[in-house]
């Protein structure tokens, strides 16, 4: 980012176990306006795109790809808005696959063809995600890995948070302007609804501090990241609405030198396609020791 927008980023880990089985899967919703999203990557492209979430989340997945032992031959690359896997980490890989956003979510790969299956920063526009994580799961190999990073939870909830209140204040209503995201515990669910095993979710939060909400909102255009809901007001948003909405933003969520937080939590998610190999929860019934005896032993005489 420019000098201008100095930042100070805040960084808090906050951890999950795995979660229960979600409710039966519906039908998906067409929540996204897919090609609008595919125009405007293009024309963050072409102004010079804003990347520090990305460049943290590739940091990021460096690290926890180095943390795992073992070795991965043929991998996908899903959607990422740049690149992910670069040197040294690729070097590991025999091959990279590197899968292009389509308005179809349907994904170009064959069963059981892939060791590893990494994404970041995509699946938060995806309409039918319980869809695309069985396509990835039917595409794993045995005792494959997904490794992925999506933007969900609290994200934007200050702006979220100001422009209702400055429509319900100026316009008398409330029109769709920032996307629902999943929270944690439900992508831990669906990522077993998908059928891997040994699931595990976290959320890194990022804070960013700007100087202004029209500094965010550009940051978010040259992310690609602006409105590109279905549902989104098509009429431009009054001048008195917007400069409401600023000062909304100030006066909420402003620090103590007026410059505003904005929140980003990038939700992580990974899972194996099950393996013979892979640790197994024991049969019910089946322990040694019961609790009761376990309880009497340690208990103080």
């Amino acid at each position: 980012m420019g000098s201008v927008l100095k930042r100070r980023i805040a960084r808090d880990r906050a951890a999950s176990v795995p979660t229960g089985m979600a409710s039966n899967p519906t039908a998906a919703p067409i929540l996204f306006d897919r090609a609008l999203l595919r125009a405007r990557m293009e024309r963050a492209r072409r102004a010079g795109p804003v990347t520090f979430l990305l460049d943290r989340v590739r940091e990021d997945m460096e690290e926890r790809l180095q943390a795992v032992m073992r070795n991965f031959a043929d991998v996908a690359d899903i959607w990422t808005p740049g690149e992910l896997l670069r040197k040294p980490i690729a070097d590991r890989f025999q091959s990279i696959a590197r899968i292009d956003l389509d308005p179809s979510e349907i994904l170009p790969l064959q069963p059981q063809s892939l060791d590893l299956a990494v994404s970041a920063l995509a699946f938060q526009f995806v309409d039918d995600l319980p869809g695309v994580l069985a396509q990835i799961r039917r595409a794993l190999k045995p005792d494959g890995l997904l490794l992925a990073a999506m933007i969900g939870g609290d994200t934007l909830t200050e702006l979220r948070q100001s422009f209702a209140a400055a429509e319900a204040e100026c316009e008398g209503g409330v029109s769709p302007r920032v996307a629902p995201f999943a929270d944690l515990r439900d992508v831990g669910s669906l990522l077993q609804r998908a059928g891997l095993a040994l699931p595990v979710t976290d959320v890194d939060r990022v804070v960013v501090r700007y100087d202004s909400a029209f500094a965010l909102m550009q940051d978010l255009r040259r992310m690609g990241a602006a409105n590109i809901l279905i549902e989104r007001r098509r009429t431009p948003t009054r001048r008195s609405t917007m400069l409401r909405m600023a000062e909304i933003y100030g006066e909420r969520f402003a620090d103590a030198d007026g410059r505003i937080r904005a929140t980003f939590d990038v939700i992580w998610l990974s899972g194996w396609a099950p393996h013979e190999s892979q640790q197994q929860p024991l049969r019910p019934g089946s322990a040694k020791a019961s609790l009761e005896a376990a309880v009497k032993k340690t208990a103080p005489k």
